[in-house]
């Protein structure tokens, strides 16, 4: 019955193993040797702790010298459950989920354990592909800041936090001037580099809470939250100035631009259409003074 028994274990998809009250293993089901590489002949009567599984958790502890959630449920009986490392024979660590439970004799004496493991690998790599299409969704793939999406979906956070909590933001619209003429003389991979370049001209003007985002075209869009009405025109003279004092060669010619630039801080009822709409006017009111100055409305 017993052999019956242990022969139905190896046909379960997922790693199963017994061990004694000194945590010596004295059952390694079929799954157990395929999550982790060592066949039942390595690890009959080893403990598990003697360089066979040697857990980790995600902060890189080795559980089997603290906190060794085996040999706290041949202590006290209870149940555990968690995500750990275990060791692979190859070397390299597989993300597995564990589940452990005491087992008792006729006496009700803990006498053992056993733990069941599930290798999560799959489920990671599926975390990290929907983080990363998350990142590809929210980034404009040219400049590497954040898209028109991304740029709407902070805005709505940002009026959120102002109707809920009063944190005040400011938004800058910024255009590029004259950019048509830079792709119609060098071409659009010139065009592309200059998109580059003011990119990362604003991001340098900005700080790490701030947001960059490309609206579209030659357009850029800066959220920038817990900013005081005295520094909003400073904020964006500084934005202009890096903007300004940027170049790169190309064919022994320098190629430059400036930019024009338009804000506008949030308001009492205000909507994320009003403060876009006034930053764009005063974008606007910005290209036609001559261009390359920061205007608010």
């Amino acid at each position: 019955m017993e052999k019956e028994y242990k022969r139905i274990l190896d046909f379960i998809n997922v790693g199963i193993y017994y061990v004694d009250i000194n945590k010596d293993i004295t059952f390694w089901n079929k799954s157990a040797e395929n999550i982790t590489g060592f066949k039942s002949v390595d690890v009959i009567c080893k403990c598990c702790a003697e360089n066979i599984l040697r857990h980790i958790d995600d902060k890189g502890v080795e559980l089997c010298i603290q906190g060794c959630p085996l040999g706290e449920t041949l202590k006290d009986g209870k149940e555990r459950e968690g995500r750990v490392y275990l060791h692979h024979k190859d070397g390299h660590r597989v993300p597995v989920t564990i589940s452990i439970t005491a087992i008792y004799n006729e006496k009700k004496e803990i006498v053992g354990a056993v733990e069941i493991f599930t290798d999560i690998t799959n489920n990671l790599d599926i975390i990290k592909e929907l983080e990363k299409l998350k990142e590809e969704v929210f980034t404009d793939q040219l400049t590497q800041v954040g898209n028109r999406k991304y740029a709407e979906h902070v805005l709505e956070q940002k009026i959120n936090d102002w109707e809920t909590f009063n944190v005040p933001f400011t938004i800058y619209f910024i255009d590029i001037d004259h950019f048509k003429k830079i792709n119609d003389t060098y071409g659009h991979n010139i065009g592309d580099s200059v998109l580059k370049m003011v990119a990362k001209s604003i991001l340098t003007a900005m700080r790490p809470f701030d947001t960059v985002c490309r609206w579209g075209g030659e357009e850029f869009i800066v959220i920038v939250p817990n900013i005081e009405k005295s520094t909003v025109k400073p904020v964006g003279e500084r934005i202009r100035k890096l903007i300004e004092n940027s170049w790169f060669e190309h064919n022994a010619k320098t190629i430059k631009v400036t930019a024009s630039l338009g804000c506008s801080m949030v308001k009492a009822n205000d909507s994320i259409l009003g403060i876009i709409e006034r930053s764009d006017k005063a974008m606007y009111n910005s290209k036609q003074n001559c261009r390359n100055r920061v205007s608010i409305f």
